[in-house]
C-alpha cells in the first residue's frame, strides 16, 4: 500500500524538493503552504492551506487533512523561517515570533496529528532542524534557540511515542542553497557598539551562503529516513558536520577560535 506523507512548508526550499522527490518515488504526498493558490499549478502534489503560527489554521487543517486521507504514515515538519540579527539588536517581540513559528508552531501541528498516529499504532515524525540546533553561531540567536528547542522536545517525544511504534527523527543541515535568506526577517535595531562586528558578520554570512552546496544530501537523508524501518534520531548533514560537532563538544576553545577567525 502506498504510504501517505505530509510535508509542511512544501512550496519552496527543502520542503519543495523533498515533496517533489517523494512524489516522483511513488509516494502519496500532501504539502502545505500559507498560500497554496499561488503554487498549486507549479507542483505535482496536492497543497493544503496551513499557517503553523496560527492556532485556528492548525485546527482547521487537521480536519481538512483527514477528510482527504484515512491514514498518515509520515509527517515531515519543515515549515519555518529565519530571523537574522545580533542577539542584543533583535527585539524580544521579533524573537518571540521566531519561537512561535519555528518551535511552537511545529509542536502544535505535531500534537494535532498525534492522535491519528496513536490510533494507527505506527508512523514517523521527521523534523528538519538545523546544525545551529546543535551548535551556536553569531547572527541568529533566536533561530538557534528555536532549533535547539526542537531538538530537546523531539528527543523526549521519541521515548514517549516508542510504545505506539512511532519513530521520531531530526535532520540537522549545515548551510545549503535554499531560499532561507530570501525569506528571512532581519532585526532592525542598530547599536553603535556593534557596527564593526555587524559588517564582519554580514561578510562572513554572505560568503557562507555564496559557497553553499546544493541541498541534494539533505533530500537524500530525508528520503532514507522515510524508507528506513528503524531510523536513528539525529542526522547532521553537510561537509564536516560530524567533525564540527566533535570539536564543539571535546575541544570547545578550538571550536570558538575557528569561528572567531572566520569572522575577522
Amino acid at each position: 500500500m502506498k504510504q501517505t506523507i505530509l510535508v509542511t512548508g512544501a512550496s519552496s526550499g527543502f520542503g519543495l524538493q523533498v515533496a517533489n522527490r517523494l512524489h516522483q518515488s511513488g509516494f502519496k504526498v500532501i504539502g502545505t503552504s500559507r498560500t497554496p493558490e499561488k503554487h498549486q499549478k507549479l507542483v505535482p502534489f496536492k497543497l493544503l492551506t496551513l499557517d503553523i503560527a496560527d492556532d485556528s489554521s492548525i485546527a482547521s487543517f487537521g480536519k481538512q487533512l483527514f477528510n482527504e486521507i484515512d491514514q498518515l504514515d509520515v509527517l515531515i515538519n519543515n515549515a519555518g523561517y529565519y530571523v537574522s540579527g545580533l542577539a542584543e539588536e533583535t527585539s524580544i517581540e521579533l524573537g518571540r515570533q521566531q519561537l512561535e513559528t519555528n518551535f511552537w508552531g511545529t509542536v502544535k501541528l505535531t500534537n494535532e496529528l498525534l492522535p491519528q498516529f496513536r490510533r494507527q499504532k505506527h508512523g514517523k515524525i521527521i523534523t528538519i532542524g538545523s546544525i545551529v540546533g546543535l551548535i551556536g553561531l553569531p547572527n541568529g540567536a533566536y533561530y538557534a534557540a528555536s532549533k535547539h528547542a526542537l531538538e530537546g522536545y523531539f528527543k523526549v517525544l521519541r521515548f514517549e511515542l516508542n510504545q505506539f511504534n512511532i519513530k521520531v527523527s531530526m535532520v540537522e543541515p549545515m548551510g545549503f542553497k535554499t531560499n532561507v535568506i530570501t525569506n528571512s526577517v532581519a532585526a532592525e535595531n542598530r547599536l553603535a557598539d556593534y557596527d564593526s562586528y555587524r559588517k564582519k558578520i554580514a561578510k562572513f554570512s554572505n560568503k557562507v551562503f555564496e559557497d553553499a552546496p546544493e541541498p541534494t544530501p539533505v533530500i537524500d537523508t530525508v528520503i532514507k529516513l522515510v524508507t528506513d524501518d528503524n531510523p536513528k534520531f539525529s542526522h547532521p548533514v553537510g561537509k564536516g558536520a560530524p567533525l564540527l560537532l566533535a570539536i564543539q563538544h571535546f575541544a570547545y576553545k578550538t571550536f570558538e577560535n575557528s569561528i572567531l577567525k572566520r569572522i575577522k
